[in-house]
């Protein structure tokens, strides 16, 4: 039996069953590409698969839609790889451990990949439908979305026609999306110097956050163990001498940091002082993040004596005073739009090699100015310390556009079925709209979707009674594109 066989819409969830078998990570699309293009064979589907392996499928129009304008449907395949670390899981190989509870779909401390394994069940379904009336459809299914939006920058959107796109990957049920941040990633890269040194080793762990998707929920006031950890180690400088062996917190940029390690030297008579100091910062933690992430933890773990490499004394210096000086969460909220965050920094990953401490930071703004000036501040400490600054993965803004006939039958139709008009809002989160925006002149765009919850966490879940709404709603929204 299928874990989803009695969730409805059955096809939207025949579907998303299926994609979640498959391993799908972002730069792991291959499969899930090769997927989708065995579908529109099946199915006798036009198709495009470029070399980046997104894809386009095309539908001819229902009867009776011959005439009406083609609408982009739109989506992407990957999905972030998360989980507990309890939780044994290969994402290059396992599909995922689905399971039902309380109306929720969930992965069993994983990441679900709801975002946006959704929009491509949606996609399939209406795909793989016979009786349900649209227009023309070009389904754009696109990759590696939650590194950058790489998909999407290097699609040549000379194989759609449309002009009018509903984008499929937000998670508020009764929201349309109409505007996004732009972002991206400002990386450091700081050379160290390492010395021998010998000592008691001790990892220090921060853990128990809640984490969280870095623009959706960079206004929930949650921890960063990457900031926490830095914090940490600078205060612990007036408790006791150590030495850093190996740092690390992490992995994606676009996620709030849960979880950071860092092994350290002492010297015996200085363990019982590093264990107390952790004792104390907890206790200070749960106080300040009572109501956010009131289970953070400062865990302290024995590995023994031990020689090692550590950073030398200067480089140890330049690691922390770039932990302590690296912007992170809201640096600036919005003075045309009430409650939108304008402007944000998330330091994802960090991590410590032989020679050079890494760090990511996922930029956000929908300002390109404040943008570029908060890039320009990460670049100024980077080079202060002596180290090398890149951007990676930068995409602009979508703006706001006041003249949407696309947004206007969408609130209609939801007006119409539900009795009420629905939020019509701007984001701090990153879509794919701002760059096909750019690149298809005078596209006309609208993003949608069901309630998700904790999406890019291993406690993100999808509502199964918001995603059947959702549906109906599409289906009535590509009924009513008539003209």
């Amino acid at each position: 039996m299928r874990v989803l066989e009695n969730c409805e819409p059955k096809q939207v969830f025949y579907y998303f069953e299926e994609i979640c078998k498959i391993p799908h990570g972002s730069r792991n699309t291959k499969q899930i590409s090769d997927y989708l293009v065995a579908f529109a064979k099946e199915h006798g589907f036009d198709y495009v698969q470029d070399e980046m392996n997104n894809v386009i499928i095309y539908k001819p129009a229902t009867p009776g839609y011959e005439n009406a304008p083609t609408v982009i449907l739109q989506g992407h395949m990957d999905m972030v790889c998360e989980k507990r670390p309890d939780v044994q899981h290969d994402f290059e190989k396992d599909g995922l451990n689905l399971s039902v509870k309380d109306g929720y779909v969930t992965a069993n401390g994983t990441t679900l990949g709801g975002d946006d394994g959704i929009a491509v069940a949606y996609a399939l379904a209406l795909l793989d439908s016979t009786d349900l009336p649209h227009p023309a459809l070009e389904v754009l299914i696109t990759v590696d979305e939650e590194i950058g939006l790489l998909g999407a920058v290097g699609l040549d959107c000379s194989v759609l026609k449309g002009k009018r796109m509903i984008n499929m990957d937000s998670e508020a049920e009764g929201s349309l999306w109409i505007s996004c941040a732009g972002g991206l990633s400002a990386v450091s890269h700081i050379p160290v110097a390492r010395v021998d040194a010998e000592g008691e080793k001790l990892q220090i762990k921060v853990c128990g956050l809640m984490g969280g998707h870095s623009g959706s929920e960079i206004d929930k006031k949650r921890a960063n163990a990457n900031v926490v950890m830095g914090r940490f180690l600078y205060g612990l400088k007036r408790e006791a001498d150590y030495e850093i062996i190996s740092m690390t917190g992490g992995q994606k940029d676009n996620a709030i940091t849960r979880e950071a390690v860092c092994d350290i030297l002492v010297s015996k008579e200085e363990m019982d002082a590093v264990k107390a100091y952790a004792s104390k910062v907890e206790k200070g933690l749960r106080e300040e993040y009572d109501g956010s992430d009131k289970g953070i933890s400062i865990q302290i773990t024995e590995a023994g004596h031990e020689s090692a490499k550590v950073l030398h004394p200067t480089s140890r210096e330049k690691v922390l005073f770039y932990l302590m000086e690296v912007p992170f969460g809201i640096q600036k909220m919005s003075a045309n739009i009430e409650g939108l965050v304008e402007t944000s920094t998330n330091i994802g990953i960090v991590s410590l090699s032989e020679d050079e401490f890494f760090a990511s930071s996922g930029v956000r703004s929908s300002v390109e100015a404040a943008r570029n000036a908060l890039s320009d501040k990460i670049q100024y400490l980077t080079e202060f310390l002596g180290g090398e600054y890149e951007i990676q993965g930068a995409y602009p803004a979508w703006e706001y556009r006041k003249e949407s006939p696309l947004r206007d039958k969408m609130v209609e139709v939801y007006e119409t079925m539900y009795g009420q008009k629905p939020e019509v809002v701007a984001i701090h989160a990153g879509l794919e709209c701002g760059l096909f925006y750019k690149k298809i002149d005078g596209l006309d765009c609208v993003s949608l979707g069901p309630d998700m919850k904790d999406i890019h966490t291993s406690e993100e879940v999808l509502d199964i009674a918001s995603t059947e709404r959702v549906w109906k709603y599409l289906v009535k929204v590509l009924e009513e594109l008539k003209d």
